[in-house]
């Protein structure tokens, strides 16, 4: 049972691993859209949610999101959206274009295994 986390950033995907940990869940990491279709071609059929930061290098979290809604292959994936970006006209593309939750940093652990378990139907 995976789980997808794109961030450029280390220290963020090693606090969403750390959680991940918690509940169980391999972690599968990407530090940008590019590589993160990389890793769901490799893993294919293996990833339960894409955690997925907006601003990285080589491509943004929302191209890679519109990227895999119009996959066959991805578009059911679930996605949440753990990123900085704050602002409500960014929150609703986000959700528009099919992400399913949206997580504002910075977060605590607990708000973070609350969203992944509302995104995997769990909670």
């Amino acid at each position: 049972m995976k789980i997808l986390t794109v961030d450029d950033s280390i220290a963020v995907r090693e606090i969403i691993k750390n959680a991940l940990d918690v509940l169980g869940y391999e972690s599968v990491e990407a530090e940008n859209g590019v590589a993160a279709l990389r890793k769901l071609h490799e893993n294919s059929g293996e990833i339960l949610l894409i955690l997925l930061d907006w601003n990285m290098p080589e491509m943004d979290g929302i191209t890679f999101l519109r990227t895999i809604k119009q996959d066959p292959d991805f578009r059911n994936i679930p996605v949440t959206m753990v990123t900085s970006e704050n602002e409500k006209g960014k929150i609703i593309n986000a959700i528009s274009e099919g992400a399913k939750n949206y997580i504002i940093k910075p977060f605590t652990q607990e708000e973070l295994i609350k969203k992944i378990l509302e995104s995997l139907g769990i909670a």
